[in-house]
Formats: C-alpha cells, structure tokens, sequence
C-alpha cells in the first residue's frame, strides 16, 4: 500500500504520467522548439511531414487493413508518427509552434535580419532559419514547451478536438500577446474579408511599405481556387485512407511537399488541412455505410470543408496582424471539434482520428 500511495504521489497531475518522465518531456519540448526556431518553422514542419510519411508507411505496411482494403492500418497513435512525428521532435505543436514564436520575437527585436524584398512584417516569414542566436532559441524551446502542454493537457481530459493543431493555434496567439502585436489587428478595406486592399498593392499608411492587408498565400486565397484545391486534396486524402487505413498518410504527403514551396517554387498549395480533412471524413463516413462511392464523396467534401475554414480563418486571424496565425491549424481544430462534439452527442458513429 504504501509502495502504491509513493506512485501515486509522484505521478504528474492531470497528464498522469512520473516526473521524471514530465522532464524528459519538458526537455525535449523545449530541444524541439529551438530546432524549429532554427531551422525555420516552415522548414521544420517539412520534416514532420518526411517523419509522418515514414512511420504511416511502417504502419501500412504491417496493418490488417479497412473494410474497403486489405493492404494497411495499424495504430494510428503510435510508433514513429505519435512519437516521433507529432512528438517533441518534429510535432508542428512543438518545433513549427516555436520557429513561429521566434518569428514573431525577432519581428519585434531584429528588424534589421528582414530580408531584401519581404513586403509582409518579418514576424511572419516562417521560412527564416534564425540559425544559434541563443535569445531567439530561447523563445522557440519556452513556446515549444507551451505547445506540449496544451496538446497533453487536452488529451489528458480528452476533450473533443486536435489537441496539436490547438496547440500550433494557440501559442501563436500567445506570441502575438507577449510580444505585443493585434490579436487581429484592423481591416484596411471594407472588413476582414476584403482582400482588395492587396489587388491593388496597397500598402499600410505608415513607413514600413507593408502591404495594407497581406493573405496568407499569395496564389491560394480566392474562393473559387481554394474550393478547387479542397475538391482535389478531400480526394486524395479519401483515397488514401480507404487504400490504405491511414489517416495520417496524406497529410505526411501534403506536409513533405512544402519542401517546394519553402523552396520558391512559385504558386504551390498548401493542403494538410484538406487531405487530413477528407480522410478524416472518410473514417466518419466509412462508419456510417459500406459504401466506398459514398466514403469518397464525403471525402471530397471534407476536403472542400478544410480548405474553406483555412481561408476563412486566414482572412480573420492573418492578414491583419504581423505574425504568423496557422491556418491550417485553425481549420482542422475548428473541424476536428465539430465532429468531436457531434459525436460525443450521439449523432456520428466515431469520431474520427480523436479517439473519443
């Protein structure tokens, strides 16, 4: 007995787990988000979707299969994906959440590092490898901390939504907060919806020669494009979960391709929010009908969903402050929720990848 009441004593709060174990963690937390504040928050999530990729693909590879196929699924939640991939190493809640911290600190405190021919503030280039300045490392490991907290803790009470894709919402905020940006800032048009502004190459009233309203893509921001590529990215994100039982799959594809747009390649999408979407949707269907006709256009729904709640978000959220406020992120947790809540009321018959 008094063997148990000594665990018992030494076990974390809330998130159930030793101290010891909460340190290892805590430090490796914080080597995650000095590596993304390193490398660069975009650059680090390129990795998450090379990490993602290989463990789905070990996962495949020794899986049983869904009802549609037998060539894949296994756990979702563990091996080289949980661990690894959406762990301290390379989880976008941990290293993209701290390079994006460090943006956001360095737009403030470094304005002389902005590179030659950025037009959007330098809090948000996420494609900025502050290298070893140790001040800026510092900011990455604290808000690479803070993102595994958020994510354990809304596991921990098993609250109905991606507690990682929270998390990457959550402490961008958080930065903007401490280092004293608009939470949303003000729209230069008619409201936050207006992208005229930037059609028109109008900059900001003052000095800077900021752009007055600054999209998050440049080249993926109409509705009528961004409805396209949620079509196309919902299909793919289908296809891949009923070939091959991952969920996850996709989104390590869509996530391994930013390499080219970090890259330059000029125009090209962003879609882990839409693939993930349309598989996501997939696994809720699939529980619904035995259909793979139906799976797959409910897939392809999910994708236009997605893709919509990231430029809706994008327009609120982004392009009126000066740092980077992840779209993506804000649609799958805003998706993510809803089915969580759906299903917890009855009404779906899982929900999705959230484990309820």
């Amino acid at each position: 007995m008094t063997i148990e009441l000594i665990d018992v004593a030494l076990q974390v709060p809330i998130l159930d787990m030793e101290y010891g174990h909460f340190i290892v963690l805590v430090l490796a937390a914080a080597a995650g988000g000095a590596f993304g504040a390193s490398v660069g928050a975009l650059p680090s999530f390129v990795f998450t979707g090379f990490v993602v990729l290989l463990g789905e693909g070990l996962n495949a590879l020794s899986g049983t299969g869904t009802e549609f196929t037998g060539l894949a699924g296994a756990d979702l939640a563990s091996g080289v994906t949980g661990t690894i991939g959406f762990g301290p190493v390379t989880g976008p809640h941990v290293a993209f959440a701290g390079g994006v911290a460090a943006a956001a600190y360095a737009g403030q405190r470094y304005g002389e590092m902005e590179p030659e021919g950025w037009d959007y503030h330098f809090g948000k280039d996420i494609l900025y490898a502050f290298g070893t300045k140790p001040d800026i490392l510092a900011v990455g490991a604290i808000f690479g901390i803070l993102g595994m907290l958020i994510a354990r803790i809304s596991g921990a009470f098993a609250l109905p939504y991606d507690g990682i894709a929270l998390a990457v919402f959550a402490t961008a905020v958080i930065a903007r907060i401490a280092f004293n940006y608009p939470i949303v800032g003000s729209p230069a048009g008619s409201g936050y919806f207006d992208m005229g502004p930037f059609e028109r190459d109008e900059t900001r009233s003052d000095s800077s020669g900021r752009l007055a309203v600054e999209p998050w893509l440049p080249h993926q921001y109409t509705w009528s494009g961004v409805t396209a590529i949620g079509l196309v990215g919902g299909a793919l994100g289908g296809w891949t979960w009923i070939m091959t039982g991952s969920i996850f799959m996709a989104y390590g594809i869509s996530a391994a391709s930013l390499l080219f747009l970090n890259l330059g390649v000029e125009k090209f999408p962003v879609t882990h929010h839409i693939t993930l979407g349309g598989s996501t949707f997939a696994v809720v269907a699939a529980g619904m009908t035995g259909s793979e006709l139906v799976v797959m256009i409910v897939a392809i729904a999910g994708g236009v969903v997605g893709a919509l709640l990231g430029e809706v978000t994008q327009r609120i959220f982004y392009a009126h402050s000066g740092t980077h406020v992840d779209p993506p992120a804000m649609s799958i947790t805003i998706y993510t929720f809803v089915i969580g809540v759906l299903y917890l009321a009855g009404l779906l018959p899982n929900s999705g990848y959230l484990g309820l």
